[in-house]
């Protein structure tokens, strides 16, 4: 019985922390300057997790516009979504509904942005989203030079995982489904 809880707890731990990421995300992309055109590497920490390892992603402009227009997409589910730039940090809060909760991030990125950023995230649910109330994240961005031969912009390798595009998939009429019925 504890390995199956112990299974469900990590399952709903990494929902949430991609929830968080999103939500905070999506809040960035629409207001911070974009990434370097190449390939960028992402060590994502969700707290109480064992990592997953470094995910890599080939991204150009068309890639962070396409993320950029999501955000702008999505801020009507979000009541507030504050962005402050300060040097090289930019402080974000965002109140998004999702999945009949309300996630409230707070979130803290420092850096070059063009070349390397580090990030504190920390959302909560209210109500608790698959009983867990709250979520703590740590990512670490660099860029690593141009995308590897072969690659095409929003291309993304994740340890264990099989490839996929982030710009195909999100034209997959499956996924526009499935981001709906989130809604």
């Amino acid at each position: 019985m504890k390995r199956r809880f112990d299974t469900r707890r990590t399952f709903s731990l990494l929902l949430l922390g991609l929830v968080a990421a999103s939500l905070a995300g999506g809040a960035l992309a629409a207001d911070m300057p974009k990434r370097k055109t190449g390939l960028w590497e992402i060590n994502a920490q969700l707290e109480g997790m064992p990592s997953m390892g470094a995910m890599q992603q080939c991204i150009d402009q068309n890639t962070d516009n396409l993320m950029q227009q999501s955000a702008k997409k999505e801020k009507t589910d979000c009541s507030v979504i504050d962005v402050n730039p300060e040097g090289n940090k930019v402080s974000v809060h965002s109140v998004c509904k999702f999945q009949g909760s309300t996630a409230t991030t707070d979130a803290a990125f420092i850096g070059a942005f063009d070349t390397a950023y580090n990030g504190d995230m920390k959302t909560r649910f209210d109500p608790p989203m698959h009983g867990i109330s709250e979520s703590n994240m740590t990512m670490e961005a660099k860029w690593l030079g141009p995308c590897r031969p072969g690659q095409k912009p929003g291309d993304v390798i994740m340890p264990n995982i099989k490839n996929m595009n982030i710009n195909e998939l999100m034209k997959d009429p499956k996924i526009q489904e499935l981001l709906k019925r989130q809604k």
